[in-house]
């Protein structure tokens, strides 16, 4: 590997970066004058850049590193693949022991309407099988009308041509002339947005708002027209929006109107799967039924792509029983690779008891810690869900006053976390976390006290800017 690749400087690598890199969701020219942050090696729950820098990984890669960096387990899952099967496909009438393996392993940590998986290489991949799948079961049952899929605003499917259109990210929507035609969004269920929108709703208690945010989808069924919906699609807990955790209420009253309208009720657990939310699944933790659910990341805890569709038994039994061919799937669906380590992180998810620690123990204490930078004056709004947590950044807590589009908080924010060794992400003025779920308790008490220095080292430089003023 040496040879293969000479070690080089920070500099050499950011302009051989710049020179032929292009990064997601990123301003090309920005980053190529500034350099991009060089990651060379990771371990649990710490990485290391090329200047030698430890930081603290409290958002687990992208929403991903549940079990951690460095788990010997998964490596030599990937090592006996790759040298016994690297590759075969699914398609021909073929299949692999890792993915028969995964699909039944899937099946038993499920809730029990699951009993197939249909693999794809992401979770993108996996909300544009969504859209295919939905409609290809309505045409089945002879209701062709049912296009249209119901989404939500701020809300976050991927970035592919379906999966950017159902997320409700208006600067997604801004290029390419998204959304695709037959997805319909309604707004999310974020309280302290409500608030903000209509001073008269300062008195409304959690659980009314609830209510009234799951009703306007009923509305826009009743809107629309219910022979014309096909499907509801949402996060459980929105992440890539801010980690916005609905009211108690919310979704038993989603799945009522679902069930009244004969929707198909389908649950992203892209990010909440596996573990993050204190249940295998955000559904279960939000209580609700979903016929579909998309996964990846945590099935692997990324460290081979992967992901897929959870299809229920109502879809299951239409497509085996009355579809013939379903003209749909990917080269990678199924990848021996990334099954046989995603059936070893599974089995070591399960060994270490993650899910029940991040309910019974580090979810709780995190939401115990988090609940105290309500303190601070910077610190509005807070919120948690199992390994899940955001706060929002207001120039004056008591009062709620949200900072001016012009003062971009969140960034300046983010900006002293990466110089204190810190991976916090912002988004807007709502700073956020997910931590890998092998976090300890002392490890949570280090990313908390890391995270109130960020916080005070915010406060004096937007004091140092004006903007409290």
């Amino acid at each position: 590997m040496d040879a293969l690749l000479p070690p080089r400087g920070t500099a050499q690598w950011q302009a051989a970066d710049a020179a032929h890199f292009l990064h997601p969701f990123t301003d090309f020219g920005a980053l190529a004058a500034q350099g991009s942050r060089i990651i060379t090696r990771a371990e649990q729950l710490y990485l290391w850049d090329s200047e030698g820098q430890r930081l603290f990984d409290a958002m687990s890669g992208l929403w991903c590193v549940n079990v951690g960096y460095g788990q010997q387990a998964l490596i030599d899952a990937a090592t006996r693949q790759l040298q016994q099967l690297p590759f075969y496909n699914a398609f021909f009438q073929t299949a692999t022991p890792p993915a028969i393996e995964l699909a039944e392993l899937l099946a038993e940590l499920t809730p029990p309407q699951f009993r197939h998986a249909f693999f794809t290489g992401s979770g993108s991949e996996g909300n544009d099988t969504v859209v295919r799948m939905v409609r290809r079961y309505w045409d089945l049952q002879g209701q062709p009308d049912r296009r249209i899929l119901i989404s939500r605003n701020n809300a976050y499917h991927g970035s592919t041509m379906a999966g950017a259109s159902l997320g409700g990210m208006k600067s997604m929507h801004a290029q390419g002339g998204l959304p695709i035609p037959g997805i319909v969004h309604i707004d999310q269920p974020y309280l302290a947005a409500y608030r903000r929108q209509r001073p008269a709703a300062a008195g409304l208690d959690e659980e009314e708002f609830g209510l009234i945010a799951a009703r306007w989808l009923e509305k826009k069924v009743l809107e629309l027209g219910p022979h014309r919906v096909a499907a509801f699609i949402g996060e459980p807990v929105q992440g890539a929006g801010g980690v916005i955790v609905p009211p108690a209420s919310y979704w038993p009253e989603i799945q009522r109107i679902c069930d009244r309208y004969d929707i198909l009720l389908v649950s992203d657990e892209v990010i909440t799967g596996f573990g993050r939310t204190g249940h295998w699944f955000g559904c279960e933790t939000q209580g609700f039924r979903p016929d579909l659910m998309t996964f990846a990341k945590g099935v692997t805890s990324g460290y081979i792509p992967l992901g897929g569709v959870m299809v229920g038994e109502r879809v299951a039994r239409t497509l085996i029983e009355l579809g013939g061919e379903f003209e749909h799937g990917y080269t990678y669906s199924g990848h021996p690779v990334a099954c046989a380590v995603a059936v070893a992180n599974l089995q070591l998810i399960r060994e270490q008891r993650l899910v029940e620690r991040v309910h019974d123990d580090v979810g709780p204490y995190l939401a115990e810690q988090f609940a105290t930078l309500a303190g601070h004056p910077l610190v509005g709004d807070v919120q948690t869900s199992g390994l899940m947590g955001a706060l929002l950044l207001v120039r004056e807590a008591a009062g709620q006053s949200p900072f001016r589009p012009d003062q971009p908080v969140g960034m300046v924010c983010r900006g002293h976390c990466f110089a204190q060794g810190l991976i916090m992400r912002a988004v807007g003025d709502r700073m956020i976390v997910a931590p890998p779920l092998i976090i300890s308790r002392a490890q949570i008490d280090e990313m908390m006290a890391l995270i109130r220095h960020c916080l005070d080292l915010t406060l004096a430089d937007v004091h140092s800017r004006g903007w409290l003023a």
